[in-house]
């Protein structure tokens, strides 16, 4: 009975080293692609409206942030934040967990800015 525990237990030790051996030797076939974090663009970088697949995002072109209130650039780079086609302009990067809670109110608050901001 002891031969036989030793007889298993020496192929299963044989069976991980040959499994350590070929991920030694063969890394490339254990490697999986990571996916690319998605980045935010910076906030007050003029650039003509972005292509999403077959939409074109428009720039709601706010100042301020609809969350916070605080002046873009105010508290660093701010960060730009897409909802329903339009890019919106957020004071940071905690900003767009908040907007995406209620993106309809904020979408309106920083649209209102920025059509008060046309009307002057």
């Amino acid at each position: 009975m002891k031969n036989i525990v030793n007889l298993i237990l020496g192929i299963a030790i044989a069976g991980t080293g040959i499994v350590l051996v070929k991920l030694i030797f063969q890394p490339q076939t254990m490697v999986q692609e990571v996916a690319q974090p998605q980045t935010t663009p910076q906030a007050g970088e003029n650039k003509p409206a972005v292509q999403n697949g077959t939409t074109q995002l428009v720039e709601v072109g706010n100042k301020h942030c609809p969350v916070t209130g605080r002046e873009i650039g105010q508290m660093g780079p701010g960060v730009k934040h897409e909802y329903k086609g339009k890019i919106y302009n957020l004071c940071c990067g905690m900003c767009p967990r908040t907007f995406d809670s209620d993106p309809a109110r904020y979408a309106k608050i920083a649209e209102d800015e920025t059509a008060s901001q046309n009307k002057t």
